[in-house]
């Protein structure tokens, strides 16, 4: 059976001449409703609406029906369940997220456009997207600095959320179970009348530390073992509550105005005295942010768009351990982030099948690091147009540029050229864009010492750090109609003065520097110093790619999609090539999804896998691949006056495939399952 559902992959896959899924938007007016479609609007590729076969910039779209129908409740799950290019690995410190073959630092996240600030150490805090309000997810491949500025050089992630302006009230609830504590609790309450619209939001997720393998190496030992209890994922306790309000007086001006809170605790096992892996805190987690904005449309094809988002982020240790020095319920502050971002935009017709954008930003970021000792701020200021325009019959450019003022950096151009050819349902797509990254302010100032598990670390930051600029390069061609979508896509990323962290060795006379700049750090301690961390400019990557992908109503009430990325990265320092960290050659994914309604019935079977080659380390063993297939059935019933029901139930990792190797310091992971876990849901929606 297995070999059977591989080759049906393969066949789907194999037949995609053409690149780019283009995955099917659906609507969600009611529990019932199932309307496909395969080319819906975006946004994200040229800065305003078009449908997805008009831009000459290709976006991925990953819609609110198809993360549901999969039975998905995370960010991190809809990305990696439905995209083959993007990989995750979480940790108590956040999730480490990659995008076609590049790191966090490189993927720039967006909330309806406004960047998501906070990280750990470059670890996204994934939790503070509120899922429950996700209409859809854009993503778009390569470098976009032209639209978007700094740290868009693997790529955009665009969150579009929603509010309904049909129905006078709604409320939801929607829970869900499954193994290992995971529960999710999210309610909603919306109000629309008169143009005014009210959407309150609570989202409760948890999920309990689990072991894959109970056993370690003995320090010192590949071979010796003692039990542990170090949790292979880290549970962790988070909430989310949002409030956003809405406001159109006429057809010409919309308003808007919201906040959300967020905050997580990690939920570790206690140090003991009798067996390792403990530790004596949690880290917490608190994030606030909050936006103002509005638009006016003077006619359907011009309109000015402003928008203020201020977002503030923070985390430390909370001790649940008496210590030394610290009793339990003691808060440490690690760090502090805080942004302000305003923007200006302007979407003009100005000529006959052309569409012109004219945009400023401002943008401020403030870096509190106890831990770093960092207390520093940074503003940019950009100016960018972009004139999009049929040439002539068939086919459309674009051409874009955007000047930024980095007050550490001081003035970058970015350009972008797009060429769209587009006979019948065909589209033939060439595109050039660069990419601009400035250092963060903890790879300028960073001046760290800590001692973790009687290990010394050093970090120290660089202010004679260069920005990191790409050029991204991508052909592609795709085939599109009411029926199917099959498109491939070929890119080449190259990015220069790529900043590492690279350890340095420690001498006689280094050391006695260290013990100047960090007198609180101990001769024993000191001792055991054999090397510290600097940030430089000392890499060149060189990412290239090849994406297929296919989507297709085949029968009524069934859709095909299958997805392959083949992702080659590299890194050079000096004359060395090295493959690049946590890089995964070749992914894959697949759905099939059927629905069909018998009366006040409806049916929704989901079956989705993802299988992945090994994933390259440069000091450690690299992780094998593996393969994991999902079941989810939803079952929806209506009749009832002003309710909606829908049950969900599912299967997670249904062959169980499970990582049990021993963690030792050269092993790394990529498979995070603890096994095979029954799933299930129940919404309910009164209107």
């Amino acid at each position: 059976m297995n070999r059977i559902i591989l080759v049906t992959v393969a066949l789907l896959c194999g037949s995609a001449a053409f690149s780019q899924i283009h995955k099917m938007e659906h609507s969600d007016s009611s529990l019932m409703s199932r309307t496909y479609t395969l080319n819906p609007v975006v946004v994200t590729g040229s800065g305003h609406h078009q449908r997805l076969k008009s831009t000459a910039t290709p976006v991925h779209v990953l819609s609110r029906q198809e993360i549901k129908e999969q039975g998905i409740t995370t960010f991190d799950g809809a990305l990696t369940r439905m995209m083959p290019q993007v990989s995750m690995a979480p940790n108590s410190m956040g999730t480490f997220l990659r995008l076609n073959g590049l790191g966090n630092k490189y993927i720039l996240i967006l909330i309806n456009g406004q960047k998501l600030s906070g990280d750990i150490s470059n670890n996204v805090d994934l939790n503070r997207i509120n899922m429950e309000r996700v209409k859809r997810i854009e993503v778009l491949d390569g470098a976009a600095s032209s639209l978007y500025g700094s740290d868009a050089i693997a790529g955009v992630i665009n969150i579009i959320t929603d509010q309904p302006t049909s129905q006078l009230v709604s409320v939801t609830s929607n829970t869900r179970v499954s193994g290992h504590g995971v529960f999710t609790e999210a309610v909603t309450l919306d109000v629309f009348k008169n143009g005014f619209g009210s959407y309150t939001s609570y989202v409760h997720d948890r999920a309990d530390s689990y072991q894959n393998n109970d056993q370690e190496y003995v320090k010192g030992s590949e071979t010796e073992t003692q039990r542990t209890i170090a949790p292979f994922f880290t549970g962790y306790r988070s909430n989310v509550v949002g409030q956003k309000f809405t406001y159109s007086p006429n057809v010409h001006l919309a308003l808007n105005a919201g906040i959300d809170y967020s905050n997580k605790i990690t939920d570790r096992p206690n140090s003991r005295d009798d067996v390792t892996g403990g530790t004596d805190y949690e880290m917490r987690y608190r994030g606030l942010r909050w936006n103002l904005g509005g638009i006016y449309k003077f006619t359907s094809r011009n309109s000015l768009q402003a928008d203020f988002t201020a977002d503030h982020f923070r985390y430390g240790k909370e001790y649940d351990v008496v210590t030394k020095n610290y009793a339990i319920g003691d808060y440490v502050q690690s760090k502090k982030q805080r942004s302000m971002e305003a923007q200006l935009k302007a979407i003009l017709g100005l000529m006959k099948n052309s569409t012109t954008i004219f945009g400023a930003d401002w943008r401020k970021d403030f870096l509190t690091a106890t831990s770093g000792n960092i207390d520093q701020s940074v503003y940019s200021l950009a100016a960018y147009g972009q004139h999009e325009m049929l040439l002539f019959r068939n086919f459309t450019a674009t051409v874009g540029l955007r000047l930024t003022y980095h007050e550490t950096f001081d003035w970058h151009l970015t350009p972008k050229a797009t060429l769209m050819y587009a006979p019948g349902n065909f589209r033939f797509r060439a595109t050039y864009s660069a990419g601009f990254r400035a250092p963060g302010l903890d790879e300028l100032y960073y001046h760290y010492f800590s001692v973790n598990r009687g290990k010394p670390q050093i970090s120290f930051g660089n202010k004679d750090l260069k920005p990191e600029k790409s050029n991204y390069f991508a052909l592609g061609a795709e085939y599109r109609n009411h029926i199917i979508a099959m498109s491939v896509t070929g890119f080449i990323n190259r990015i220069n003065d790529m900043v590492i962290k690279k350890n340095m060795d420690v001498d006689e006379h280094t050391l006695a520097m260290l013990q100047t700049e960090f007198p609180e750090m101990k001769p024993d301690e000191a001792a055991r110093l054999e090397h510290y961390a600097l940030y430089q400019n000392s890499d060149k990557g060189d990412v290239k790619g090849v994406q297929v992908n296919i989507s297709a109503n085949v029968l009524q009430g069934l859709n095909l999609s299958a997805n392959y990325a083949y992702t080659y990265a590299r890194t050079r320092s000096g004359d060395q090539w090295t493959v690049m960290e946590r890089s995964i050659r070749n992914a894959a994914t697949m759905a099939a999804n059927y629905f069909h309604a018998w009366g006040n019935y409806g049916l929704n079977v989901n079956l989705n896998a993802r299988f992945q080659s090994k994933t390259y380390y440069i000091d450690y063993e690299d992780a094998p691949g593996f393969g994991l297939w999902n079941l989810n059935t939803t079952h929806s019933f209506t009749g009832i006056k002003r309710l909606g029901l829908e049950l969900s139930l599912g299967i997670d990792n249904i062959f169980n495939r499970v990582d049990r190797r021993i963690d030792s310091s050269k092993r790394r992971y990529a498979l995070y399952t603890p096994g095979r876990m029954l799933t299930a849901g129940l919404k309910i929606k009164f209107k």
